[in-house]
């Protein structure tokens, strides 16, 4: 197994598309609400890994903007669990210096929900451990959609010189405009595509597709993926001199 590099060469910042918590459930003979729950627990474990891992940032996919379309059961049911992981788990992370930021359009969350997410980033604003972000309500084309929006406001308001928009200046009314890009995006569950997530940001980011579980995914093999990370040589569309 790969041990995680800590001499510059592993990620800095990890993505993961947290996939499997319904698959989960139902091999067990449980509602997919159970899977979720005991996907929520494995946040955790991860977060706490990334420190050893030489991992600075995590961005996790939480709730995309086409889950929606999921049972009202479902929605409701995960709208609660973000609720009580956010009341339950606030004190902990603030004590392991994790600073949490919240990605994602907030119009269709309900207040409480927007309440609880404003409250714990400013809690953890001052911490300056691993940068956990939770992507709720996000899709990487509404993102885009919703910067170009307000980069075409600027542009309306004489703030912006149309001559000046380029590659550099979109990310900057992106929800990550304070993030680096991810070097890595790892997927749960055996599916391979990125499901509308971090399209621009993960431009020239490395993928791993594992078959596991997202509640089955194990500290371990978190490691073991940021170990063969290291392995790899990233060119970004050049040659090896």
């Amino acid at each position: 197994m790969p041990k995680p590099i800590r001499d510059g060469r592993g990620p800095r910042h990890v993505a993961i598309i947290m996939d499997g918590n319904g698959r989960w459930a139902t091999q067990r003979g449980r509602p997919r609400l159970f899977g979720h729950h005991a996907g929520a627990k494995r946040v955790r474990e991860i977060v706490e890994a990334c420190p050893d891992a030489g991992v600075k940032y995590l961005t996790i996919f939480a709730f995309s903007t086409e889950n929606w379309k999921r049972t009202q059961t479902e929605v409701a049911g995960l709208m609660s669990l973000f609720r009580r992981y956010i009341q339950k788990e606030a004190r902990a992370l603030f004590a392991e210096n994790v600073r949490v930021r919240f990605i994602g359009d907030r119009v269709k969350l309900d207040r409480k929900l927007i309440t609880l997410m404003d409250e714990l980033e400013v809690m953890t604003s001052g911490c300056t451990g691993v940068n956990l972000t939770i992507a709720i309500n996000y899709g990487g084309r509404d993102e885009v959609a919703r910067a170009t929006q307000r980069l075409a406001q600027d542009v309306a308001a004489g703030k912006l010189s149309p001559e000046d928009v380029n590659e550099e200046t979109l990310p900057k009314y992106l929800d990550t405009c304070v993030l680096p890009d991810p070097d890595l995006v790892i997927r749960t569950s055996g599916e391979a595509r990125i499901s509308n997530f971090l399209l621009w940001q993960s431009a020239y980011a490395e993928y791993e597709f594992v078959d596991t579980l997202w509640p089955d995914f194990s500290a371990a093999e978190f490691s073991s993926l940021i170990g063969s990370y290291g392995l790899r040589e990233r060119r970004y569309g050049g040659v090896k001199a």
